[in-house]
């Protein structure tokens, strides 16, 4: 229980306090250079799901805000069962970390479009503006702002469709807690059947 609990805690800390850094510091879009061009950290933000994918109808992101509730409620409690059987700690890992991305974007999802004002190209986002926030409960952006173009090229004319386009890797951007969804999907999927064999 302690491992999970401390698992969870640090990563909403880092992944909350660099999302608020970010968000009250950086222009939309601004970019900051970490390790020359190909490690940067580049503010952006989305209403989707991880990685800034989107879901395209018009009720998209309250339907995905509800969603992660309701995975968010699943995951703890199949979470909870895992450690009163005490399973194995790699599975309560994992499960840890796929339950603290979850809930470090929909923090984002529910109260920043009420706590902060609008991030712009001209002007930094305001923590508790006097005129309110920017948008409605459940109705908030998700900070995105790790960026790893280590490859900027163009296809070769000769490949279908996407010939003489721009090639980018890799394009997406995302935050720790994608980054935590992403690592504990990934121990599941590596070590599934020694991890979900007494399950």
């Amino acid at each position: 229980m302690k491992k999970a609990v401390f698992v969870i805690l640090l990563i909403l800390i880092l992944d909350q306090v660099l999302k608020i850094w970010i968000k009250t510091s950086f222009l939309m879009g601004e970019d900051l250079p970490i390790f020359g061009n190909w490690f940067l950290l580049h503010f952006t933000e989305n209403n989707g799901m991880a990685f800034g994918y989107e879901l395209g109808f018009s009720y998209g992101k309250l339907f995905l805000s509800i969603f992660r509730i309701i995975a968010i409620g699943a995951i703890t409690w199949y979470l909870i069962r895992c450690i009163k059987r005490k399973e194995n700690s790699a599975l309560i890992i994992s499960l840890s970390l796929i339950l603290a991305g979850a809930m470090g974007n929909i923090i984002d999802s529910a109260f920043y479009g009420l706590l902060f004002s609008e991030s712009t190209f001209y002007q930094k986002a305001v923590f508790l503006p006097a005129e309110g926030g920017y948008s409605s409960f459940l109705h908030g952006k998700v900070v995105d702002m790790f960026y790893f173009p280590i490859i900027n090229s163009h296809w070769p004319k000769w490949v279908p469709y996407f010939g003489g386009s721009d090639f980018h890797f890799f394009s997406p951007v995302f935050n720790i807690a994608d980054s935590a969804i992403t690592v504990g999907v990934g121990l599941l999927i590596l070590f599934q059947k020694k991890l979900l064999s007494k399950i």
